[in-house]
């Protein structure tokens, strides 16, 4: 029998594939950027195609059948060979601009400044930063054209190539205006909830609180009431009420040196703290020459800022 790849199985293939990597119809749809519904009635219409179930529907998950399994690992490694050829096929052998997603924060404080080097080093090679902080995988990065990304996160990247090339610090700051206008904070203890800048989402599914909760259980101290804390999208955000006076931000080295050695910002109590998440470099399976550059770079980079951390901040203990 002559089994051709037509327009209508290959589309539903595309939405199976989806679903049994999400174990969902409605995550399948969200990935897709079609209804559930529709991601429902292609898997439907494949499997009476096969003759044969792929999923068992239960209330809580999509489960594959063995036969559904099997075909799930097969399409799995199809379409990433397709990507990874595609993508590879995709850069234009006359461009030498490299496109890096990068943490808003991270990309405006710390990254930024340093581009200068980078095109000195490498003059013929551009680089182009847009910020996004998203959840990444090889998908998303080949259907949104993203070749690279630097992500502030928990790392665990399964299906990507990931290097860890700085670890983070956290310290409490605050502007010396701040610190001027009330009583002295020589311990956790002293810190009121009020005075609290928060990151609400330090990295992509975080906790509201995390890098404060984090920090009070460091210090074996028992954080006050969050109540009446201001709360930002972007650490940088908080950062900038600190500078502004309004508050104590957890200041992340990365984002904060630079002003702790203006004297524009204090760090507090003598201790950083090592936060759980770091600094990635993210790549498909074959990133382009100029992106090879660009993890060198921010690997030399890394490097060098680490030295320059341990001379203005208190190191982490343990």
């Amino acid at each position: 029998m002559d089994f051709r790849l037509t327009p209508s199985l290959l589309a539903w293939l595309r939405s199976f594939d989806a679903a049994a990597r999400h174990g969902s119809f409605t995550k399948a749809a969200a990935e897709l950027c079609i209804t559930q519904g529709a991601v429902s009635q292609q898997v439907k219409q494949l499997e009476d195609w096969l003759r044969r179930p792929l999923f068992l529907r239960t209330p809580r998950a999509l489960v594959p059948t063995p036969e559904g399994k099997w075909l799930a690992v097969v399409l799995r490694e199809s379409f990433e060979a397709i990507e990874s050829t595609l993508a590879q096929m995709r850069q234009p052998a006359e461009a030498a601009t490299a496109t890096l997603s990068c943490s808003p924060s991270f990309a405006m404080s710390w990254l930024t400044p340093r581009l200068g080097d980078f095109f000195r080093q490498h003059p013929h090679t551009g680089l182009r930063v847009f910020g996004e902080f998203h959840t990444l995988d090889r998908t998303r990065m080949v259907r949104d054209g993203v070749e690279a990304a630097v992500r502030f996160d928990l790392g665990g990247y399964r299906d990507l190539n990931a290097t860890v090339f700085l670890d983070e610090w956290l310290i409490p700051v605050a502007s010396p205006e701040f610190l001027a206008r009330h009583p002295p904070i020589t311990r956790p203890q002293n810190l009121r909830g009020d005075w609290l800048l928060h990151d609400g989402s330090a990295w992509d599914g975080a906790d509201t609180y995390e890098e404060w909760q984090h920090w009070f259980a460091e210090m074996g101290a028992t954080p006050p009431p969050w109540a009446g804390g201001q709360q930002f999208n972007l650490s940088q955000l908080a950062l900038g009420a600190a500078l502004a006076g309004q508050g104590i931000a957890m200041g992340r080295a990365a984002l904060v040196l630079q002003d702790v050695k203006a004297g524009r910002l204090v760090p507090l109590l003598g201790r950083s703290v090592l936060s759980r998440a770091a600094y990635s470099f993210v790549t498909t399976t074959h990133p382009s020459p100029s992106m090879e550059l660009v993890r060198e770079w921010l690997v030399e980079e890394a490097r060098r800022f680490c030295g320059e951390r341990a001379q203005v901040l208190p190191a982490p203990q343990g």
